[in-house]
């Protein structure tokens, strides 16, 4: 396809089909995955990214962990943020908080998650000078971060993802919009160091998964409860084969 002038990787779906429009989650843009706002100004191989590729399925599942930030972010507004990678069948995100999460904090987070997308706010991309983004996360108190970005090299820019009121640091891509969001189950919580050192403050780490079908979240569901009947720990205490003192 040619255009007369520059355009962003949303514009060259449209210009395809309003199903890929509507389906399209980022782009792949000489091998690298940009969001649907990265403009094209100049020839490049491109690929319109969506849930159905792995590509697409990582974007998700990015998207839902900063999803889950903004929602601890608005239920307790105390906690700080740290990272939140894509792990296998899904995500975590590290907070630091006064007191663990508890069951009941869990559900009221994945509630507030799923209120969230559906609000379908646009998630957008914005670059800031590095001691510009340290001094303003500071500002929101988010020490955490502060420290992530006084890391980075003095002359480089840092992008910033904004959700809602919510403002996080990474390089993306996202999602263009939360309503993008719709098959994500949050799944435990468990105690993770910063940095991963013992001499460090201990986090609340919170694990989710996230996938592009209420199918596939329902399987891979499905899939982990038929394991967690078949774990051997668990067969031994009920058929009284050992006990443990």
């Amino acid at each position: 396809r040619e255009f007369q002038q520059p355009v962003t990787v949303a514009e060259v779906a449209a210009s395809i089909g309003t199903g890929l429009a509507k389906s399209a989650l980022a782009g792949k843009v000489d091998g690298r995955v940009v969001d649907l706002s990265h403009r094209i100004d100049a020839d490049a191989q491109l690929a319109i990214v969506t849930d159905k590729s792995p590509e697409g399925l990582e974007v998700l599942r990015h998207s839902t962990a900063h999803l889950l930030a903004y929602a601890v972010k608005e239920l307790f507004p105390e906690a700080q943020v740290t990272i939140g990678p894509v792990i296998e069948n899904g995500f975590f995100y590290d907070f630091s908080y006064k007191r663990p999460f508890t069951p009941e904090d869990l559900a009221a987070i994945e509630a507030r998650m799923t209120e969230l997308a559906r609000k379908d706010e646009p998630v957008q991309r914005r670059v800031l000078p590095r001691d510009e983004a340290v001094a303003y996360f500071k500002s929101l108190g988010e020490l955490y971060k502060a420290e992530i970005i006084a890391s980075i090299p003095a002359n480089e820019d840092v992008s910033l993802y904004r959700e809602g009121a919510f403002d996080d640091l990474c390089r993306g891509p996202h999602v263009p919009s939360t309503g993008k969001l719709k098959h994500f189950k949050l799944m435990k919580v468990a105690g993770a160091y910063w940095r991963g050192d013992h001499r460090n403050e201990m986090l609340q780490r919170i694990y989710g998964t996230a996938w592009a079908t209420k199918d596939e979240l329902q399987q891979y569901l499905q899939m982990l409860e038929e394991a967690e009947k078949r774990d051997h720990r668990r067969l031994g205490r009920e058929l009284d084969l050992f006990h443990l003192d």
